[in-house]
């Protein structure tokens, strides 16, 4: 058992997130056949090919978002000070992950037979959204408890 303060679980999920995010700059350094492999589609590859700043800026904002993820996540779990929001932050972590993961059931319903990049991407993503989702719920307690301390 961990102590009441560590969350296991926030801190896989801010693991994760902070994977996701060295993953998206590694596709920066890639270059044109990592936008594509990784699925950012034909625009963002050729806009990389010609040397347009656009598809690094874009990409390095997405890795500064997943970056403040995993640090909210292992504010949850007890690794560094209470950030502010922290408990709106994780649960709409955990939302996002969540909803892009559950995409793949959305298009399937609705007839679209997703690529392989599809099928990975969003189970990957539904996995991070369980881990958040499990990790928040299990800390709300101590979140509730500090947040209630904090305002006395």
């Amino acid at each position: 058992m961990t102590s009441p303060g560590r969350n296991n679980w926030l801190i896989v999920a801010g693991a994760l997130s902070a994977a996701a995010a060295v993953l998206h700059l590694l596709v920066i350094v890639g270059g044109p056949g990592w936008y594509r492999f990784f699925g950012a589609g034909e625009a963002m590859a050729q806009a990389a090919a010609r040397g347009s700043p656009m598809p690094a800026l874009v990409t390095s904002g997405i890795a500064a978002g997943l970056f403040l993820w995993a640090v909210y996540a292992w504010s949850g779990a007890g690794l560094m000070r209470r950030l502010p929001l922290l408990r709106t932050g994780l649960v709409v972590i955990s939302a996002i992950y969540l909803a892009r993961g559950l995409m793949l059931p959305g298009a399937l319903a609705m007839g679209k037979a997703p690529d392989a990049f599809g099928w990975w991407s969003s189970l990957i993503v539904l996995g991070y959204g369980i881990v958040h989702a499990v990790g928040t719920w299990r800390a709300w307690p101590a979140l509730q408890r500090r947040s209630a301390s904090a305002a006395a």
